[in-house]
C-alpha cells in the first residue's frame, strides 16, 4: 500500500485528489482535502484521528454511500462517481460489507434473519441462503444461536452477528467504523482477533476506523487524518 500516485489499477482502492465539503446554509464546511490513497488487495488498514477529522466520511466515500465534492474514487475496478444510483447500489451490495459501532441489527429479527438480509438482494434460493448464513455464523463462533434475537445476545455476540452479516455475501472489502467502540475489553479483543482472522485466512481487505491504539496495532498500516489531511 502507498499514499502516492501509482497506477490505480494495481490497487483495490485508489483515491486521487479527493475533497469533501458540506454546505450548511451559506457556510461551506471542508471535511477532506486532497486525499491520495492506494490500498492493495488483502491489506488491513487502520485509520485514526481526532473526532471530526473526517474518518467516517472517508469510509463512507470508499464504501459508496457518499460522494466526493471533487476527485476520483476507484474501488474494485469501478470509478464510483460514474455509476448511476442503481448501479452503485448493486456494486455496493456485491463488494462492500459494513460493520458499525452500534451493530444496527433489526431487533424483531433473529440472528439468522439479520445475517440473511444482504442475501435477499441476490438471486440465491432459500437453501443456498441458509447454507451461507450458517457458514457465516459458524465463522464468527455463533453456531446454535441462529434463533436468538438481539436482546438475547451480549454486546460481543451482537457485533459477531453484525460481522457475519457483513461477510455473508463474500464482499471484496470490509469497512469497519469503530467496531469495538461499544464493547468491554474482553469482547473488543475477541472482535479484533476475528477481524484479523478474516484478513489473514479469508484475505479480506479491511478498512477500520478506531480511536483505540491497541485496536489499530492489528492492522498492517496505520494512517492518521487531521483536519481533513491524510498522514502516514
Amino acid at each position: 500500500m502507498t499514499d502516492g500516485r501509482g497506477n490505480g489499477d494495481a490497487y483495490l482502492i485508489s483515491l486521487r485528489d479527493v475533497h469533501k465539503e458540506y454546505r450548511r446554509d451559506a457556510f461551506v464546511v471542508p471535511v477532506l482535502a486532497g486525499i491520495e490513497l492506494d490500498v492493495a488487495p488483502g491489506e488491513f488498514l487502520a485509520l485514526m484521528g481526532p473526532s471530526g477529522s473526517g474518518k467516517s466520511t472517508l469510509l463512507n466515500l470508499i464504501g459508496g454511500i457518499d460522494h466526493p465534492t471533487k476527485g476520483e474514487i476507484r474501488v474494485a475496478g469501478e470509478s464510483l462517481g460514474t455509476l448511476s444510483p442503481s448501479r452503485l447500489a448493486a456494486w455496493r451490495a456485491r463488494h462492500v460489507g459494513f460493520i458499525f459501532q452500534l451493530y444496527n441489527l433489526i431487533p424483531v429479527l433473529t440472528a439468522f434473519r439479520n445475517v440473511e438480509l444482504p442475501l435477499l438482494l441476490t438471486r440465491l434460493g432459500a437453501a443456498e441462503r441458509r447454507k451461507r448464513v450458517e457458514l457465516a455464523l459458524g465463522l464468527v463462533g455463533l453456531e446454535g444461536r441462529e434463533g436468538h434475537y438481539p436482546r438475547q445476545l451480549s454486546g460481543g455476540e451482537e457485533q459477531r452477528v453484525a460481522i457475519a452479516r457483513a461477510v455473508v455475501a463474500d464482499p471484496t472489502l470490509l469497512v469497519a467504523d469503530e467496531p469495538t467502540g461499544d464493547l468491554d475489553s474482553k469482547n473488543a479483543e475477541e472482535i479484533l482477533v476475528l477481524l484479523q482472522r478474516l484478513n489473514q485466512e479469508l484475505k479480506k481487505t479491511i478498512l477500520m476506523v478506531t480511536h483505540d491504539p491497541h485496536a489499530a496495532e492489528r492492522a498492517h498500516k496505520i494512517l492518521y487524518l487531521d483536519k481533513g489531511v491524510l498522514r502516514s
